[in-house]
């Protein structure tokens, strides 16, 4: 599971600044190993120290104590293996976990396969590629009726474009 990314390196004694992509940003501190890599190539880390210094935020690693060291790990991904994360609260999902399922309506018309979300102000909103692309608000109980991931099948209120 994505985190962030090594922005750059902070001082000489191993210091990185990170990007975060956790909502809030300093959740990504909530998980003390880091996975840090890139695609195929991914290295365990533990997070020694971490503090905001102005506008960013910072981390030491242990086993990084050098500019050298820190230099080696700017440009890459910061992630958590899927089982550190907690289980999500009744009602709540991953995003990671709703992408690929299958979207039908109340009437039971096929209206594809989650492909992304997309976070907005109000709400996220669900991006359905079927014969064409449908945007459908992940709002319960007005939208979506029901998300079964066992059967891999949300259901929700919504037309068909035809």
């Amino acid at each position: 599971m994505l985190l962030g990314s090594v922005k750059a390196v902070f001082g000489t004694r191993g210091w990185i600044k990170i990007h975060s992509e956790t909502r809030p940003r300093d959740g990504i501190f909530d998980y003390p190993r880091w996975l840090i890599g890139t695609r195929d190539d991914w290295d365990d880390y533990l997070v020694a120290e971490w503090r905001e210094q102005g506008t960013h935020l910072i981390a030491k690693l242990d086993g990084i104590d050098d500019r050298t060291g820190a230099e080696g790990l700017v440009g890459k991904r910061i992630a958590i293996a899927a089982a550190a994360l907690p289980a999500p609260p009744a009602g709540s999902y991953y995003w990671r976990d709703l992408i690929g399922l299958r979207v039908v309506n109340r009437d039971g018309e096929q209206l594809g396969v989650v492909d992304r979300l997309v976070e907005t102000g109000s709400s996220d909103v669900l991006c359905v590629r079927g014969a064409r692309e449908t945007l459908i608000p992940f709002v319960h109980g007005v939208y979506i009726e029901r998300v079964d991931s066992v059967s891999g099948v949300i259901t929700v209120d919504w037309p068909t474009d035809e």
